[in-house]
């Protein structure tokens, strides 16, 4: 049986501001975001574009850097899928 993959990734508001998230079906929760389903965050603020996504091992991983970025400084936020 093969295991879900699970993704960490990051959105671009309306507003200029970013929202982390995890998800592990990518293309069903970016239509949910742009549809202001996907999180009561994007919903007020409106999803302009996804900036980053990164494939993780598995959930565990997926919330770790999810933590992680979300405690991360604006400016690293970008960065930080670079590594």
């Amino acid at each position: 049986m093969e295991e879900k993959k699970w993704w960490v990734y990051l959105l671009l508001c309306m507003d200029g501001s970013f929202y982390t998230g995890v998800t592990n079906d990518i293309d069903k929760r970016m239509e949910k975001h742009v549809t202001g389903k996907g999180s009561k965050y994007v919903y007020k603020k409106g999803f302009k574009e996804v900036l980053k996504s990164k494939e993780c091992k598995n959930k565990s991983e997926a919330c770790k850097y999810e933590y992680e970025i979300k405690h991360l400084p604006r400016n690293q936020k970008l960065d930080w899928f670079n590594d």
